[in-house]
């Protein structure tokens, strides 16, 4: 049995989890501020610390400092409700084991409070850490659970210098994401370079990341150094890596196994050093199968991955987004931040952003330009876009192969009675193990995403996997008794 000691100025949470604990088999201890918490040490065992960021007096960051220098091995999961991209960093530099944002379900805390006490020990935070905040152009915003997802991901992987892979669409904030892994690592002092390769011919992409020697090709005038050279010591950030040409990628897949590679037309190798972050809106599992991209870069690229969810999926996160974005645009202007109308917010929460925070941001500006420095209205947005026509393009073309299936199966006489029947098995399947697997898994997310429950997403795929189980073993059964194999 463990004794965990709550820190939080908050009776209801103090109740919730001292509750939560007694029934898990441990002892709990409420306290309402961080100087009890250090007399109540001194005076009795504490297993863990379950810390709130917000508390009177001395707030709970730098309560977790002092505890790791007074008992380095004592788990802390640091819980709060005003969560930002520098209080998980911060939490996570200072040695909390666990960041968790309010509202959490106790579910989560009981799986926090389990690994927590299941923990040996702990690694404590490097002393040069520090908790300098980003610039305003590295701000990242979010109220959402998706986003505090992100920032715990960002803080928990940002230390090490392990391969990361940010996914999402287009106007997400990949590169923003990026350039906060790059400022809360221990690279932080060295270049972040980045490679735009959608912008790039692929008779270029190599030169531009490589660079080239005089001589290396037609107009090759003088030597050109490359990217991944420039970023020695620092971070390579690859914009769109599903764009590489298959050749670039096997020679990308050396330079990072053996940290040297040798420019166009060189013969030298060049030694370097740096931290790879790539990203693309671009599902590189499908290209892989499909042949378009090797399999061994992409184990070595997705190390890490971080997925950043469409704007229109967290909706509570636009107006944190707008006030942020109009205090920025006006102080460009030194104007103070306009007023907002009733049906300008309502406006900015209607629409489905495809073009996501980049598109929040431009709509922004352009209503700032229109308003002349009044009050904000919705007919100062401009027109909202329509979907890409990518998507459309797949949308009219997923529509057209179950026209064609269904004039073909009209005409086969088993399906008589049974054709939607039919056709759910053949699509249901498709779609279901595609959430499942863009959630990496998680039942309870790919549930959610879909609108079903997570009970009714597993017993689905549990018939259809044993449905096709069943065919596989049927299939070689027949395959065996036919006499002219």
């Amino acid at each position: 049995m463990a004794n965990i000691l709550i820190v939080d100025d908050q009776p209801d949470i103090c109740w919730a989890l001292s509750k939560l604990a007694r029934q898990m088999g441990h002892s709990a201890i409420t306290l309402t501020a961080a100087e009890d918490l250090f007399r109540q040490l001194e005076e009795a065992r504490g297993d863990l610390v379950i810390l709130d960021v917000r508390l009177p007096g001395m707030d709970g960051l730098e309560a977790l400092r002092q505890l790791r220098q007074l008992r380095p091995r004592l788990p802390v999961i640091v819980i709060t409700a005003y969560g930002d991209l520098d209080v998980a960093v911060q939490a996570i530099q200072a040695g909390a084991f666990d960041y968790l944002t309010k509202p959490f379900t106790l579910e989560t805390a009981a799986q926090a409070i389990r690994r927590a006490l299941a923990t040996p020990a702990l690694q404590t935070a490097s002393p040069d850490a520090t908790d300098d905040r980003q610039g305003n152009e590295l701000q990242l915003i979010g109220v959402s659970p998706a986003m505090q997802a992100v920032f715990k991901q960002i803080a928990v992987v940002a230390p090490t210098d392990s391969a990361v892979h940010i996914t999402g669409e287009s106007g997400t904030g990949k590169e923003l994401v990026a350039r906060a892994i790059h400022h809360y690592s221990p690279r932080r002092d060295r270049p972040f370079v980045v490679a735009h390769l959608a912008a790039l011919s692929p008779s270029l992409v190599e030169s531009e990341l490589f660079g080239h020697v005089r001589g290396a090709f037609t107009g090759a005038e003088s030597d050109h150094v490359g990217l991944l050279q420039r970023a020695n010591g620092g971070t390579l950030f690859i914009d769109e890596v599903a764009d590489i040409p298959l050749n670039v990628q096997a020679k990308l897949l050396r330079a990072l196994e053996y940290r040297e590679f040798c420019p166009v037309g060189g013969t030298k190798p060049v030694q370097v050093n740096f931290r790879l972050i790539s990203a693309t809106h671009q599902d590189l599992r499908r290209l892989v199968r499909e042949g378009a991209f090797r399999h061994d870069l992409f184990y070595r690229l997705v190390t890490f991955e971080i997925h950043l969810p469409p704007l229109r999926e967290r909706k509570e996160d636009i107006e944190p987004l707008a006030k942020y974005f109009l205090g920025r645009l006006a102080a460009q202007s030194g104007k103070a931040p306009p007023a907002w109308s009733a049906d300008f917010r309502e406006a900015l929460l209607a629409r489905p952003w495809w073009g996501n925070v980049r598109e929040l941001r431009h709509a922004l500006e352009h209503a700032l330009i229109v308003s002349r420095g009044g009050v904000l209205h919705a007919d100062h947005l401009p027109p909202a876009l329509s979907r890409s026509q990518q998507d459309v393009a797949e949308e009219e073309s997923l529509r057209d192969c179950v026209q064609k299936w269904v004039q073909q199966a009209v005409t086969d006489p088993t399906l008589e009675g049974r054709l939607y029947e039919a056709f759910l098995q053949l699509v249901e399947p498709v779609l279901l193990e595609a959430a499942l697997e863009i959630h990496r898994g998680q039942y309870i997310h790919a549930a959610r995403h879909l609108g079903i429950h997570r009970v009714t997403l597993r017993k689905k795929l549990q018939q259809y996997r044993e449905l096709r189980r069943f065919a596989d073993r049927s299939a070689e059964t027949s395959s065996e008794a036919d006499p002219s194999e």
